[in-house]
């Protein structure tokens, strides 16, 4: 017996998903925008903090107080991922490509913005920024908002062209984060 949420099954929600390596090589459905997103995430979870003296001059109540506010951030966009996979359901796809029939889910945390998912991605990357006090992780962090930028606005044509409601149904709210430059546009900049 499989694990279900809200009467969706992991199973159902994880198929559909169309990855093949014949995708990946001619980038049918933005194989290359998650293959990026993918090597983005790794680094930022594996490679350790660099220079590691960058910091050091700071006193222990401010390393303290980064590390803290950083495992409070990585904590949180984890709650937000697993908000935003939930809300999804059958909908979720690594791909930008939307898959076919699905529907547009407005409830949970897409009341908030059109991309929670990548919001997610980007809080939790800058906890472990924070965590680990490194100028390397926010040239990490600020190339993944850069990838999840192109992959949002990718995935946007393909919704767009499923759903003619699409842009008057989400218009009016923020693409990933409204007060960050290039993290929010209108949706017919996607086009």
């Amino acid at each position: 017996m499989g694990v279900r949420t809200r009467g969706i099954g992991i199973k159902a929600a994880l198929s559909g998903w169309n990855l093949s390596w014949a995708g990946l090589w001619r980038n049918q459905q933005g194989e290359w925008w998650l293959l990026g997103q993918g090597i983005l995430i790794l680094a930022v979870i594996i490679l350790p903090g660099w220079p590691q003296s960058a910091l050091a001059d700071l006193n222990l109540t401010w390393r303290n107080c980064l590390m803290i506010s950083g495992g409070s951030l990585l904590t949180g966009g984890v709650v937000l991922a697993v908000a935003s996979f939930l809300a999804l359901g059958d909908n979720l796809s690594p791909l930008p490509e939307p898959k076919p029939g699905i529907q547009l889910v407005q409830s949970g945390p897409y009341r908030l913005c059109r991309h929670p998912l990548y919001l997610a991605v980007l809080i939790c990357a800058a906890g472990v920024m924070l965590m680990r006090q490194s100028p390397l992780h926010l040239a990490l962090l600020i190339a993944l908002a850069m990838t999840l930028r192109g992959k949002a606005k990718r995935e946007e044509q393909g919704l767009v062209r499923r759903h003619s409601d699409y842009s008057t149904l989400f218009s009016g709210k923020p693409a990933i984060l409204a007060w960050i430059p290039g993290l929010n546009w209108s949706i017919e900049d996607a086009s």
